[in-house]
């Protein structure tokens, strides 16, 4: 029986930006087939076999006509297929093509639009495509085409006579010939332009002249591909409506995070949104442990380490209802959200993210049988403090943490970022053992236990967060930047 296909608009670059019926279907798919310029961190944690189809610097990497086949296939076999391109599937993203392959073979398909370079990066870059009184309408234009080429499909009269906003797509590299082409047919050189590059990510770069002279700025600027390039008097308003970088503390930093992929795309997010370029460097993966939770009614006090721990028990206890007997501790803030969004209210929460803070919370009650649940590589400090009070402690391992290899592109991007970010000390360690040198970034901590690691390996950590928490950790480094 055969599979579906969903040809997938993932956007402009901005993981924000993807629909959330794209984000429905990246969930439930069987294979990706995915481009270049996928935003990133969509790929990330997905069950999904993820295959590479992207072309690259306009050479092809993979030929379409493997795309081709690949979507016939995996849709033949049965599979849930997504077919995820940057930009929208229709708006020169040869979804087209694709879909009269999949119409020829008999394979059902759908297409789920996307926001497009041309409205999305414009629009990052403060300029309306079109706009009362400027522009009453937008051509979308492939910068591919060699305007020069015999048997050009582009009318280049009709384009320099075009009423409105024209929006060219891929031709930066193009961008001289485009530019000559256009005024010898008639469209003012005085006529403002505007180049976008990397259009909606944290280091977008917008370069703004006029279209006789936007090759030249553009080329000086060092402007490269993915780039779109804007013509009309709409590009000059950029001048007036960037926001990108107003009021975002992060704008012009790279943040690396080296958080397990599962967690990461939260903390990323909220770096993101604080205008920083984010690196996700995943050090370290939760692999969870085989365990067979005890009877918690025989327990008077349950002790949690961990959002991974809280996550993890209430995978293994499925019923809320199982944790009705004993009182329940979290070890801080982040730990108690995780318990919350099952269902499970802490009774004890310490500020402070620490077991030292977690003893002293629990120093008023009496405890006969604790049960810890952590993970197996923890600290025995909280075990050890509540055996010497007279209680007979049970350690559940729920999980454990694994060094993930980082490849020579991450760990470059880590040790070229401005700052990276550690929630965990294992994160610290197994970021040093994939070969991460860390002393270019500024290093941020998520609290003591994670900065006693950094300082076990020769490093000082330059931001400590009070909160020990990912949100405590980004509003420490935000409170650094702004120094």
């Amino acid at each position: 029986m055969s599979g579906r296909v969903y040809l997938v608009g993932a956007g402009p670059g901005d993981p924000g930006l993807l629909t959330v019926r794209a984000r429905e279907l990246l969930a439930q798919a069987d294979v990706v087939l995915a481009d270049r310029l996928v935003p990133p961190g969509v790929l990330d944690g997905l069950r999904a076999e993820v295959v590479d189809v992207g072309k690259i610097g306009g050479g092809e990497q993979v030929p379409q006509e493997e795309t081709n086949r690949l979507l016939v296939e995996h849709a033949r076999a049965g599979r849930t297929v997504v077919r995820l391109k940057g930009g929208d599937p229709f708006v020169f993203g040869r979804g087209g093509e694709e879909a009269q392959v999949l119409r020829r073979a008999g394979i059902p398909f759908e297409v789920v639009p996307g926001v497009t370079a041309g409205v999305g990066a414009a629009a990052y870059a403060g300029i309306p495509v079109t706009h009362r009184g400027l522009a009453p309408a937008v051509a979308f234009v492939t910068g591919h085409e060699d305007p020069g080429k015999p048997g050009a499909q582009l009318d280049w009269d009709a384009l320099a006579a075009f009423p409105g906003t024209l929006v060219f797509y891929m031709g930066v590299r193009a961008l001289p010939r485009i530019a000559a082409r256009l005024t010898a047919a008639g469209r003012p050189g005085s006529e403002p332009a505007a180049v976008v590059e990397r259009g909606t990510l944290g280091d977008q770069r917008v370069v703004v002249s006029t279209l006789g002279r936007i090759a030249d700025a553009a080329a000086k600027a060092g402007l490269r591909p993915p780039s779109i390039t804007v013509v009309g008097p709409v590009a000059a308003l950029a001048r007036e409506l960037a926001w990108l970088g107003e009021a975002r503390p992060l704008s012009g930093l790279t943040v690396a995070v080296t958080r397990a992929r599962a967690q990461a795309s939260a903390l990323a997010g909220r770096l993101r949104a604080l205008g920083a370029t984010v690196v996700e460097a995943p050090a370290i993966a939760i692999e969870p442990l085989p365990v067979e939770v005890p009877d918690l009614r025989g327990y008077d006090l349950l002790c949690v380490t961990s959002p991974n721990g809280a996550a993890r028990l209430l995978e293994e206890v499925r019923d809320a209802r199982a944790l009705a007997g004993p009182a329940i501790a979290a070890i801080g803030p982040g730990t108690a959200r995780a318990l919350r969004e099952g269902g499970i209210v802490a009774d004890v929460v310490p500020e402070r993210a620490v077991a030292e803070a977690l003893v002293d919370a629990l120093r008023d009650m009496p405890v006969t049988r604790a049960l810890i649940a952590r993970a197996a590589e923890a600290r025995d400090g909280l075990p050890d403090a509540l055996r010497a009070r007279g209680a007979s402690v049970d350690v559940l391992a729920l999980y454990r943490t694994v060094a993930a290899p980082l490849d020579d592109a991450a760990r470059s991007a880590v040790d070229r970022a401005d700052y990276v970010t550690f929630t965990s000390a294992s994160a610290v360690r197994n970021a040093l053992e994939a070969g991460a040198t860390l002393r270019g970034p500024r290093l941020v901590s998520i609290g003591p236990v994670t900065s006693a690691m950094l300082r076990e390996h020769g490093l000082e950590p330059h931001v400590e967060a009070s909160e020990h928490t990912p949100d405590g950790l980004v509003d420490a480094l935000v409170a650094d930047a702004a120094r």
